[in-house]
């Protein structure tokens, strides 16, 4: 290496130095004062346009908030949150850039039109312009059906019938709840209870939206699947009609409202704030916590009672306002940034002898969850407790990502007890890896595409079978703690994820955008776990990413992948994309890969300073210097469906890829880099 070569190469360590050092501190400055960080999680209009409807459905429009503002200026700040979200075209859609939404659209049309705003209005306009283009209204999928039906624009006929006796099948039952996956489980039966009950706003003809439906008597069915086996769509579809014929002759039958009552006794017992664990609403989630409500309503349950007056709180907490506006969070993720902070910090020196890695170790200790929640109908009996849930108290529901994530911080932060209650993640982890080797999210499953083909299954996600990047992730923790190739649960996983690997050499990311995610954690955990680098299908994973890599040295990947594979990689620039990326290929090739410095010197570069981080136009979320601007989705929550935003992903990763390269060049080549002096006590008050 010439003299040249050698100063450059110093140079941009020290660049890259400077660069951590101001990660770490925008980081810690961001750490509330008990040590935990929950950034802003951003979703699309539905969370405000599915919000004014439910008002409309409960007649509660103008009726006072739970904590006793006027509710019609809540709402009206809602509904400006929704007028700025549509788009040009009239549309609006799952995430800035998506194309236009069916559902998304009528919801936010119809949120709109009854918020006052006349048909003729040019907005409303290209937005009716918009769904006829797509079809019509008669298209939209099942869970917006709930609330046209709700709200009297669609006959319940076109609603799917789901039988509130789901609650009393037997566990070896196909259908049985414990056999799809968590998040369809928290609102199968809400709506089932809905859909028997059929509870109905009628609204006056000048608030209908009967301009946006282009067949009358497709208005009146259910629509058909145009996804999954023929054969089942159509079985499915005769299930439906059956189940509709028999409604009129069951709907007073003393077993009916028994089923109803345990159904409903299953919900409540799942959104308690006390018995017999703690969570904050139905999976401490925005839909079903919204159902819930719906439920309550069509049982006649008064809004002064204790249980309405909780889910409404609950619901309402997910607000961020400001003079102008509201926006609405679908939930919290408060143990997700901390464990990946925590993590970053790690990946940065940081251990137990930091106050700020002390104290964020300490209050993931505090919210393990030892309780036998949903996951155990799928575990041997007597499987103990020990994971992570993603929100503040979701005591049923907790999961193998953020189990693994948690898991691997509390044990490289050190301290009896963090890394104690780390062992029992593993623990818990093991008994949960899935017959084909892989981990899904929530429950040990099984693979089961049948529930696709259900007609209320258009959410795309019925099930949570195993997935690839869980999976890596799961084999990186299981490498903190000392397991390796050769030990027959890793080796299982392994073969998992090469089983998975696309023709490219990527992998699918299901929980975050898209091949580039699913890369980066289904390549790492191997490595670690000791699968060569120079193994033939992580050298294609490796020559993938490096194909991908943009001529600045970034990194970006756009959702619509989910939709065109021919755009796998393909996207704008974007912070923890391409941190992701920079640390797979460093895992690979090194921390003297060209490409990795490539990718690590475009985030050098484009790292807020004090003066940017002023600037409203370059850093319109106000974040400090330190992080970066980043405003694409690249969270995913159900493919082809909702995306998310996670307002830290911009700042934690990057400086995870960073603290990795630091300490890899520290190790390696002799380069004289001063690194940041950990600081005691960087908590901000929050």
């Amino acid at each position: 290496m010439s003299a040249g070569t050698v100063e450059q190469s110093r140079d941009l360590v020290a660049t890259l130095a400077r660069a951590t050092s101001r990660a770490t501190e925008a980081l810690c400055s961001l750490q509330r004062t008990d040590g935990h960080w929950c950034g802003e999680l951003e979703g699309d209009s539905i969370l405000q346009s599915e919000y004014l409807l439910m008002k409309w459905i409960l007649s509660q429009e103008r009726a006072p908030m739970a904590d006793g503002r006027d509710g019609a200026l809540v709402l009206a700040k809602i509904t400006k949150t929704l007028r700025s979200q549509q788009r040009p075209d009239g549309g609006w859609g799952q995430y800035p850039g998506s194309t236009p939404c069916l559902s998304s659209t009528v919801k936010g049309y119809l949120a709109l039109k009854l918020a006052g705003d006349s048909a003729d209005a040019p907005h409303m306009r290209r937005a009716r312009a918009c769904v006829l283009a797509l079809g019509g209204a008669e298209w939209c999928n099942s869970f917006t059906n709930f609330y046209l039906a709700a709200l009297g624009q669609i006959p319940w006929s076109a609603v799917p019938a789901i039988p509130p006796e789901l609650v009393y099948l037997p566990k070896w039952s196909f259908f049985h709840l414990s056999k799809v996956s968590a998040w369809s489980r928290t609102m199968i039966l809400p709506l089932a209870i809905v859909s028997v009950l059929r509870p109905t706003r009628r609204l006056d003809a000048s608030q209908a939206i009967d301009e946006l439906f282009v067949s009358s008597a497709a208005r009146a069915r259910l629509s058909s699947r145009k996804d999954g086996s023929r054969l089942w769509r159509s079985a499915f579809g005769c299930i439906d009609r059956a189940l509709k014929l028999v409604q009129p002759l069951v709907a007073r039958t003393s077993w009916r409202e028994r089923a109803i009552t345990d159904a409903f006794s299953w919900i409540m017992a799942r959104a308690s704030q006390e018995h017999p664990v703690p969570t904050d609403g139905l999976g401490a989630i925005f839909p079903p916590m919204v159902y819930v409500q719906v439920v309550m309503h069509a049982l006649g349950i008064e809004r002064d009672d204790p249980r309405v007056k909780v889910a409404e709180r609950d619901l309402d907490a997910f607000f961020l306002e400001d003079a102008e506006s509201i926006r609405i969070q679908p939930c919290f993720s408060p143990v997700w940034d901390t464990g990946i902070a925590l993590y970053a910090l790690n990946d940065c020196g940081l251990d137990a002898r930091d106050a700020a890695a002390a104290r964020a170790a300490s209050w993931l200790v505090q919210k393990e969850c030892t309780f036998q929640g949903d996951w155990a109908d799928n575990c041997p009996q007597g499987t103990p407790g020990g994971g992570w849930f993603f929100e503040y108290r979701n005591g049923w529901y907790p999961d193998c990502d953020d189990t693994a994530m948690v898991a691997m911080a509390l044990m490289r932060t050190g301290g009896a007890a963090a890394q104690a209650a780390a062992r029992r993640g593993i623990a818990w982890l093991l008994a949960m890896q899935n017959d084909d080797g892989g981990w899904a999210a929530f429950d040990r499953t099984k693979s089961r595409p049948l529930l696709e083909c259900v007609p209320f299954a258009d959410h795309n996600a019925m099930q949570d079978p195993s997935c690839p990047d869980i999976t890596g992730r799961v084999l990186e923790c299981l490498a903190w703690h000392g397991m390796r190739v050769g030990d027959e649960t890793v080796d299982r996983a392994v073969a998992y994820i090469q089983e998975q690997q696309e023709p490219e050499g990527c992998f699918f990311g299901r929980w975050g955008v898209n091949y580039i995610y699913g890369t980066w954690q289904s390549v790492i955990g191997p490595i670690r776990c000791g699968v060569a680098p120079e193994s033939e299908w992580i050298q294609r994973a490796g020559s993938w990413l490096k194909s991908i890599q943009q001529d600045s040295g970034a990194f970006g990947e756009s959702a619509e992948s989910y939709l065109d594979p021919a755009l796998k990689g393909q996207g704008t620039a974007t912070a923890s994309q391409s941190a992701w990326a920079a640390m797979t290929l460093q895992e690979i090739y090194g921390e003297h890969d060209t490409a990795v410095e490539r990718a690590l010197a475009w985030l050098a570069q484009t790292q807020l300073d004090e003066v940017a981080a002023r600037d409203v136009a370059r850093n319109p979320d106000g974040d400090p210097a330190g992080s970066w601007c980043e405003r694409e989705f690249t969270g995913t929550g159900f493919p082809k469906v909702f995306y998310l935003r996670y307002h830290l992903y911009r700042l934690y990763f990057p400086l995870m890829a960073l603290g990795r390269f630091i300490h890899a060049r520290q190790k390696g080549a002799g380069d004289s880099v001063v690194t940041r002096t950990p600081v005691a006590g960087c908590m901000n008050a929050s």
